[in-house]
Parts: structure tokens; C-alpha cells; sequence
């Protein structure tokens, strides 16, 4: 997005700024491609969502890797609603893999899976929501020709309950990651983001578009602040993880379709294979995960440090 030439742009603009388009080239797409859809509703569909930097990019890769699933893929963008209908075309100059903009050390090329469902449920009410859900999930699979839906999409977590009713069979991720270390990865990419946004403004369209306020001068927090207000003072990021991870545990600990998992231990072997049982995947590989925890010289709150501590210690 921060290098994209000036048609990409022009693409993207014109695609995502006009919701009669995007429900145009949608409706035009199921005419052409939707297929009998009376088995989407009780397959085995993967949605990982969670709070950002916590491992669910790695974990939609490697799920992805194992050829089970159909995902939108960078191949998709823009038109993410229509995805059949351009599959031939390529917008994008070169296959050739690159580091994507968080400058985490993960590689993408346009073959890659990523987080663009959110432009389908912004533009649809829940109403709606709860008809085409079947119609756009048809079309993805359609894109690949599987039976499995992958998706990654840190928004969807304030839907779990609407997609559980929806697709009932489907399995929800729910990665965490140790407190602190989430906590300075997302602060060190808020940062990273406003100064991305500042040099280049369609950064901060493409991130509106897509539905993305994790970060940056469009950042939405997850839960209304208490203590900790400046987005500036790490110590707002590790109350959002408090607030976040104590919220998700509250509420679907005993949910039997969402799986929590510690980022910390994907690298395990025993514990990758047990996770690979409960996702239904025969192939899952461990190379994805290395558990490199950053050197932090922040003093966190204390008070916020044990009780977070605490929480991911319950686990």
C-alpha cells in the first residue's frame, strides 16, 4: 500500500470509495459464479481474530499453507466482492515476495492470504449479513474450489456470536501473546503507522477502506480506556490487552468452537499437532513460528503488569 504506483491507487480509490460500485460488481459476481451453496452452513470454516500482533498473520499463513482452505489473497484487491470475476487479471507488477509494511519480517506477495473480509460486513447491515454470508463465502471457495473458508480479521471478534449462529460448525482462533511483548508491538506500530500515514496519505485511505484501525491517526481502541487515554504512553496499549483478553476469556472460555492459543508455544511441535487435531488439518508446519521476544526498557504500570501478567498466566 505504501508503494503502490498511481493506477493501483486510482484502483482502489474508485473501488472502495463508492459502495453502489462494490455492490454492483457483488451483485454481478453471484450472478456469474455462485454455485449450490447448501453445504457452506455446516462446514468446518476457520475465522482468526484476536487482538493485532499476536501471531494470527503467521497462523492464517500456515493454515493457509496447508491447502485445505480458500482465502481472499493480495491477488483479490481491489476487488475483494468480486473476486471470480478478475481472477485472470493481475493488478499488481511483480510476483516477487516483499516485506510488508509493519516491518515484522513477514514476506507477502499476491498469492498471500490477508484480512479483507471486513470490506464485506461494513458493507452489509446484519440483516443482510446473515443472507449473503453464504453467497460471499461461496465465492471464495469458488476462487479455489474447497470446502473450507480461512479468514483473518481482527474485527471479527465482536461477531463471534452473529457468525457461530450463522455458520455453527465454524472454529474461531483466538491467539495470545505475552502481555508485554503484545503490548510493545503494538505500541512500536502505532507509531510505525503514523509515521506512514504521514508521508503518504493513501496509507490512511487504504487502511479506512479495509476496515483496519488498529494503528495510527485512524486507530479505533477495542475497549473505552480507564486509566490510560494518551495513545503515545505504552501503557494504553497493555490495558487494551488486559481489557481485550480479559473480555474474550469472560465470554467464550467455555465457547467449544473457539480455541485459544499462546503464541509463545506454536513453535512446539506436540503443541502445534494438538492444535492441528482440534482445526481438523492434517499438515499443519511448524517453520512459521519462531518465538523471538523483543529486549523492552519500558517501565509498564505495575499495578497493569500483574494483573495482565496474571490473566495470561490462567491460560
Amino acid at each position: 500500500m505504501n508503494n503502490y504506483n498511481y493506477v493501483q491507487k486510482f484502483l482502489h480509490n474508485f473501488i472502495f470509495s463508492n459502495k453502489f460500485i462494490l455492490r454492483s460488481l457483488y451483485d454481478l459476481e453471484k450472478i456469474l459464479f455462485s454455485k449450490n451453496i447448501d453445504n457452506i452452513k455446516y462446514n468446518h470454516h476457520i475465522f482468526i481474530t484476536s487482538l493485532p500482533r499476536s501471531g494470527t498473520t503467521i497462523l492464517l499463513n500456515c493454515i493457509f499453507d496447508s491447502q485445505n482452505f480458500s482465502s481472499l489473497t493480495y491477488k483479490q484487491m481491489p476487488f475483494v466482492l468480486s473476486p471470480n470475476m478478475f481472477s485472470k487479471i493481475n493488478f499488481f507488477s511483480s510476483n516477487k515476495k516483499k516485506e510488508r509494511a509493519h516491518t515484522d519480517g513477514i514476506f507477502y506477495n499476491i498469492n498471500s492470504p490477508e484480512a479483507f473480509d471486513e470490506v464485506f460486513f461494513n458493507l452489509f447491515s446484519e440483516e443482510e449479513i446473515s443472507i449473503e454470508i453464504y453467497n460471499f463465502i461461496n465465492l471464495v471457495l469458488n476462487l479455489n474450489n474447497k470446502k473450507r473458508y480461512l479468514s483473518k480479521n481482527n474485527s471479527n471478534y465482536k461477531r463471534i456470536k452473529l457468525i457461530q449462529k450463522l455458520l455453527p460448525n465454524s472454529l474461531f482462533i483466538i491467539p495470545i501473546r505475552n502481555p508485554l511483548q503484545q503490548a510493545y508491538s503494538l505500541f512500536k506500530q502505532h507509531k510505525n503507522f503514523l509515521k506512514l500515514q504521514e508521508k503518504d496519505i493513501f496509507v490512511l485511505k487504504y487502511m479506512n477502506y479495509l476496515g483496519h484501525h488498529e494503528f495510527g491517526k485512524n486507530h479505533k481502541y477495542w475497549f473505552k480506556p480507564n486509566k490510560f487515554h494518551n495513545l503515545n504512553d505504552h501503557n494504553y496499549w497493555l490495558e487494551q490487552w488486559l481489557f481485550f483478553y480479559r473480555d474474550a476469556l469472560n465470554k467464550h472460555k467455555k465457547n467449544e468452537n473457539c480455541i485459544f492459543i499462546k503464541y509463545e508455544n506454536l513453535s512446539n511441535h506436540n503443541y502445534l499437532k494438538e492444535i492441528s487435531e482440534k482445526l481438523q488439518i492434517e499438515n499443519l508446519a511448524n517453520n512459521f513460528f519462531k518465538n523471538k521476544d523483543k529486549k523492552i526498557d519500558l517501565n509498564f504500570d505495575q499495578e497493569l503488569f500483574e494483573k495482565s501478567t496474571d490473566l495470561y498466566n490462567s491460560l
